[in-house]
């Protein structure tokens, strides 16, 4: 809508017109929450602790509102569940270190005194679980509204597992801790690939989430290539909604993932999910294993992954700082 009232410009034309534009308001940014939750005024911090803008983006994609139930399976530090808590979800997390989170730093400094410092509802648990072995009993599904989560990539922290080497390696076998070592055992733990963690995480996602539930997680990608095509892991049982890059580095960026639970989960859809994660290691993750992510982000410029002769010229050289940590 344009007006031409040329009275209040003694008959002259204005500079610029001025104009009216109606519309409808759908959303709104709330930006007075992060200096309240600013990671360097928290109590407990980790070293791949979530940023907090970013935590508030992963529960907006998640739908967090008040009487869903929202599960980190990698907790860490509670970073993400704070996010979703403050909009009113409950939660509930698992990591796979006892040390972070059963004890943190001692009675006031620890994943629950993160929550009260910001007088936010505790979680409903707090589990020390393996995202490989999950504890759930057979024939649980359908519990969680939504899952968030940052899965290790093996930059900053790589991914750890149920077992140590000579457990997985069928060394020695499975073994029994005595009750009275119970309490202060730290389980032993091995090498997880991003590969394997990514599958682990689907499944559980397709049989743990309600019928239109959410999972929103990060995914690792490499930038070298620009005009390379990428491809995102896939299920059955979800449809891709969303996939927003946060580029970190000239080497690699990460995506945020929006998935949604489009079909039910059966040993049928389990199996298909199987095949289809093998069709995708071999042909498109191949760089995400063995700690090839580390290696192409901190390598020196113009070092290949493969090959005597880089590898050589590697060790040579003093690796050179590539990127922000994650």
């Amino acid at each position: 809508m344009e007006t031409d009232n040329y009275g209040v410009n003694n008959g002259l034309p204005p500079i610029v017109e001025r104009r009216i534009f109606f519309g409808r308001e759908i959303g709104g940014a709330d930006r007075k929450l992060l200096p309240t939750y600013e990671l360097k005024s928290r109590t407990y911090l980790g070293p791949t602790a979530m940023d907090a803008e970013i935590a508030f983006l992963m529960a907006n994609q998640a739908l967090a509102t008040p009487g869903k139930l929202v599960y980190d399976p990698f907790v860490g530090t509670g970073s993400i569940l704070i996010a979703t808590a403050h909009y009113g979800a409950m939660t509930m997390g698992a990591g796979i270190d006892i040390r972070v989170v059963r004890d943190g730093k001692g009675p006031d400094c620890n994943v629950w005194s993160n929550f009260k410092q910001y007088g936010l509802p505790m979680p409903i648990a707090l589990l020390r679980a393996d995202n490989n072995l999950p504890p759930w009993r057979s024939g649980l599904k359908e519990v969680f509204d939504a899952i968030i989560c940052d899965p290790p990539y093996g930059v900053r922290a790589g991914g750890r597992k149920s077992g140590g080497r000579k457990l997985l390696k069928g060394v020695v076998g499975p073994y029994t801790v005595p009750d009275d070592k119970r309490t202060g055992h730290i389980p032993s733990t091995g090498a997880y690939t991003l590969v394997e963690c990514v599958h682990d995480l689907l499944h559980l996602a397709a049989r743990m989430l309600v019928m239109g539930g959410r999972l929103v997680f990060f995914y690792p990608v490499l930038r070298e290539d620009e005009n390379a095509e990428t491809h995102f892991p896939e299920h059955p049982c979800f449809k891709l909604i969303a996939s927003s890059e946060q580029i970190l580095s000239s080497r690699y960026s990460r995506v945020l993932l929006t998935m949604v639970k489009t079909s039910q989960f059966t040993e049928e859809v389990a199996e298909a999910a199987r095949i289809k994660h093998l069709d995708f290691k071999e042909n498109h993750l191949k760089w995400l294993e063995d700690g090839n992510l580390h290696s192409a982000v901190f390598s020196p410029a113009g070092a290949q992954l493969n090959g005597a002769g880089d590898a050589k010229a590697t060790k040579e050289q003093k690796p050179k700082y590539r990127g922000k940590y994650v």
